[in-house]
């Protein structure tokens, strides 16, 4: 049985200094250390949460959420880790806030952050603006606090840029990890990350990236599957070749899904809109062109029902690992017959990972507790001693 200690004394071995004060924007500029410290205490407050004991570390506190895209699943864990953690979550709604009347980033920074504790964005529409925006309210709050204005300097974590989606994919990775046994048995293993229809258009590029940026440092052998023209970031997948080689693993592009699917353990099969397309798209909007848009949507839809064969079957299922590879999803998927007529994958093969499904996005809000959590305590061993020291149960029974 484990035990808190096990956890502390993992945490122990790590180092991960570096995290505090900081902020986390992109899995791939963390090290290995930082990464396996961010799953330890994942572990630990899901742990302590199944074993009744407060993991309130704020008494007071505000967590801001900035969603400029829709969301569920990520709001709900970005809420659900403040509350864990003690803080309370006030979403800004820009078009109900002065950033409609053109107030400055700067500006908004500074006013959310007065007792603020962290600030969960996410922006992850357009190419080449998202990640920057994150910076420049990270930068903004930095000064307001050099400056004496805030009293302390709320952390950043991106819920979702143009470039990565780190809480997810650290989700997904723990996940892995537990359905595996553990991130040692991870070498070798086969994960296709692969394009799959959808009938809805512009669908983000930040899952497929932080998926290859992410999985290939753990020495598994990654395959991400496209039809031609819709290619990721090719600095992304730079820093996934990188990765690869560093880790013992390996990366390549196909475009054949039956490819990519023969033999894995695990399959990620997940539409995405072409990168070329979202920079155009990118272009369009700040030019305010609504007719460029429409045009470009008409073109993309058109261009996605060329490649319908392009879904996660029954048949291709059979086809991996011993007919039982791990199917993953960042959630909602395209369900063929359920959600679409035609989409992503067939319904019986969602509703046979039904369950496996919940518990990848079970993982969401630990993870993030605990990037907030490193960011906040320099000794975060000695806080987690201290809370199983007070005994405070997070259910008077």
């Amino acid at each position: 049985m484990k035990t808190l200690q096990d956890y502390i004394d993992k945490l122990n071995k790590l180092n991960f200094k570096e995290m505090y004060e900081n902020d986390f924007f992109l899995t791939w500029e963390k090290t290995d250390d930082e990464l396996e410290a961010v799953w330890t205490i994942a572990d630990a407050f899901r742990f302590m949460r199944e074993n009744n004991i407060s993991t309130k570390v704020f008494e007071s506190g505000l967590g801001i959420s900035l969603f400029r895209d829709n969301s569920t699943r990520t709001r709900f864990s970005f809420a659900s880790a403040c509350n864990l953690l003690g803080l309370e979550v006030q979403d800004l709604d820009e078009g109900k806030s002065q950033v409609a009347h053109g107030e400055t980033v700067r500006e908004t920074a500074n006013m959310i952050s007065f007792m603020a504790d962290v600030i969960g964005i996410r922006d992850d529409m357009y190419i080449g603006k998202g990640n920057a925006y994150m910076h420049e309210v990270s930068d903004a709050v930095k000064q307001g606090h050099a400056d004496g204005i805030l009293e302390q300097r709320p952390t950043l974590v991106s819920l979702q840029c143009d470039i990565d989606h780190p809480t997810q994919c650290m989700a997904d990775m723990l996940h892995i990890i537990h359905h595996f046994g553990g991130v040692e048995n991870l070498k070798g293993k086969k994960l296709a990350m692969s394009w799959a229809y959808s009938p809805s258009y512009g669908k983000p590029l930040s899952v497929p990236q932080g998926v290859v940026g992410l999985m290939t440092r753990m020495g598994m052998d990654v395959v991400l599957a496209h039809p031609e023209g819709y290619e990721i970031m090719p600095e992304v997948e730079e820093v996934a070749k990188k990765n690869a080689s560093k880790s013992g693993g390996s990366f390549r592009v196909s475009h054949d899904m039956k490819d990519a699917f023969q033999d894995a353990d695990i399959v990620y099969p997940k539409s995405w809109a072409p990168f070329a397309a979202m920079e155009t798209r990118t272009d369009l909007y700040s030019k305010g062109d609504q007719a460029g848009i429409d045009e470009l949507e008409k073109k993309l839809l058109a261009q996605n029902a060329e490649h319908k064969d392009w879904c996660c079957t029954e048949d291709l299922m059979k086809t991996t690992k011993d007919g039982k590879a791990l199917y993953l999803h960042c959630l909602p998927a395209d369900i063929n017959g359920v959600s679409c007529e035609e989409g992503e994958v067939e319904a019986s093969v969602f509703d046979r990972y039904r369950d496996p499904l919940y518990k990848e996005a079970s993982y969401k809000p630990y993870v993030i507790a605990a990037m907030i959590f490193l960011s906040k305590f320099e000794n975060p061993q000695e806080v987690l001693k201290k809370l199983e020291e007070q005994k405070t149960p997070r259910i008077f029974k």
